[in-house]
């Protein structure tokens, strides 16, 4: 005659795989137009400079995060806010570092330090 499980092991076995259940939904998901290296999170860029230096921060706001990843390349920078997701940052002041949020694909806010 087959043993039966206890009640104890039946609750056991059920709250394990609700929470593996959950578990799996809670995974992150990246935006859709995420780019796939994000910037040097703190580094000083590159001696050359990039092309954002040759225009005002402000010329950033309103440009795709790709558009804008390009612009940077060989700049300091880093997301602050992306698609509402507060992102890590190192406490250093660097006034050559970029920080961008980004909202629905598009940049919204450009600081230094």
């Amino acid at each position: 005659m087959p043993k039966q499980q206890s009640a104890w092991t039946r609750h056991v076995s059920a709250s394990a795989i609700v929470f593996a259940t959950l578990m799996a939904g809670c995974a992150a998901q990246p935006p859709a137009s995420a780019v796939p290296n994000p910037g040097p999170q703190g580094g000083r860029g590159t001696p050359e400079g990039c092309q954002a230096d040759k225009l005002g921060d402000e010329a950033l706001i309103g440009k795709s995060e790709a558009n804008a990843a390009a612009l940077l390349n060989g700049c300091a920078w880093r997301f602050g806010d992306r698609e509402g997701q507060h992102m890590p940052g190192t406490m250093d002041y660097n006034p050559q570092r970029r920080t961008l949020d980004v909202k629905d694909g598009k940049v919204t806010a450009v600081r230094r330090g």
